[in-house]
């Protein structure tokens, strides 16, 4: 089997900054590798290719988990359970989609806008409180998405302290034991089927109640989905915002000051900037999982590959959204003019990110107000000291002392 080419430079560790990542020459046509477990893989890097694995109905994530597939990692996690959203396809997933979709409104997100905001100013307030040195990661990066679901849902201090726990849970590898991962995700689900009946028998105006409304409105999604839905929708958000602001924040506070500043100074130019972030910097090294894995129910070429039914084909979007044949441009260049073809780092096709748009207003606000406030804010340690945490998928900060 072949192994994909090397594309990080060699002066680089393997756990340099995410933002080191490059592609240094043209990408090439899907190769076939193996997973940890053995599972032979199909790695699918062109953006051209990526965007077509991701839409095409012949390669989904249902049949990942049907009986007799192979296995896929070797960790206990949240991907694992074939119930939830992220692992059904056809008619069950868009009936799910649509019950989020109805609560994930553009008027809901824009009535949120103005708390999201004040949740930020709030963890800035704290952080400048804070004693220095302090740690970015647990005084605002991890807290923010926790804090904004746990308003969402309308939790108290207790339960958003074990949302916490949870979401570090969610997708880890090495980092707990095992039985540890089990019993964090049974506790979370178990929590999560508390909360569905409670809003049941006393809705409000939270995330989880207008799930259950809109899940009524249809007639056709179980108690069980509603649960899968709300684990979820704050797992993935604490995942992804993690990882992705933990990362965009080692960039601004080392190579990328002037954009740092720049972001504090203009609102006007955050959105894209957001966008070229989000483009430009890797979530993974891609060492546990390659990518967003599908599986072929019949024959499908892509990129002039034949990938043979029943293979598993991972989606790796890190080099689709640096593949040189679509953004010559390197994305540091030009920071506040947007991609000029959209980026890939919330998927594409049917299961394009739900909380896509939540968590790019968490960090439009986030890059606004914290280096208005604090412009000053830097790195408490060298870059190759930063003690980094691995998931599934990602790989991002565990800890980032900053001072100011």
């Amino acid at each position: 089997m072949s192994r994909e080419k090397t594309d990080i430079s060699p002066s680089e560790s393997s756990l340099a900054p995410m933002h080191c990542t490059r592609v240094k020459e043209p990408l090439g046509p899907p190769f076939l590798t193996e997973l940890g477990t053995g599972t032979p893989v199909w790695v699918v890097q062109r953006h051209e290719d990526v965007r077509q694995l991701l839409t095409d109905p012949r390669l989904n994530r249902a049949h990942l988990y049907a009986p007799g597939a192979p296995a896929l990692t070797l960790y206990p996690n949240l991907l694992d359970n074939p119930a939830i959203l992220n692992n059904l396809d056809g008619p069950e997933h868009r009936r799910l989609r649509r019950t989020v979709g109805r609560a994930f409104t553009p008027r809901a997100l824009a009535r949120w806008r103005p708390w999201i905001s004040s949740v930020v100013d709030d963890l800035i307030d704290r952080l400048i409180e804070s004693d220095r040195p302090t740690d970015l990661v647990d005084g605002f990066v991890r807290s923010l998405p926790i804090a904004v679901f746990s308003r969402l849902m309308d939790l108290d201090d207790l339960d958003r302290e074990r949302l916490a726990y949870w979401g570090d849970h969610a997708f880890a590898t090495t980092a707990f034991a095992p039985q540890e991962v089990q019993k964090a995700m049974e506790d979370f689900i178990n929590f999560g089927i508390g909360l569905v009946a409670q809003r049941r028998a006393e809705p409000g105006e939270d995330l989880v109640s207008s799930l259950i409304q809109a899940a009524d409105e249809d007639g056709e999604v179980t108690e069980l989905h509603i649960v899968s839905l709300v684990i979820l929708l704050v797992m993935a958000g604490h995942e992804v915002s993690t990882t992705v602001f933990g990362n965009t924040m080692v960039y601004l506070l080392t190579d990328g000051r002037d954009t740092w500043h720049e972001l504090g100074k203009n609102e006007a130019v955050v959105p894209a900037a957001v966008d070229q972030l989000l483009r430009g910097i890797a979530i993974s090294d891609r060492d546990v999982l390659p990518g967003f894995l599908r599986r072929a129910v019949e024959d499908v070429e892509i990129g002039g590959v034949l990938i043979p039914a029943g293979s598993v084909v991972a989606a790796d979007t890190v080099m689709a959204n640096l593949d040189p044949e679509v953004y010559p441009e390197d994305w540091r260049a030009e920071p506040f003019t947007p991609p000029a073809t959209p980026h890939l780092a919330f998927g594409a096709g049917p299961h394009y990110c739900l909380g896509a748009w939540l968590a790019k207003m968490e960090m439009e606000l986030a890059l606004h107000r914290l280096p208005k406030r604090l412009p000053g804010l830097k790195l408490a340690v060298a870059p190759e000291a930063i003690d980094w945490r691995r998931g599934l998928l990602t790989r991002s900060p565990q800890t980032l002392p900053v001072t100011w």
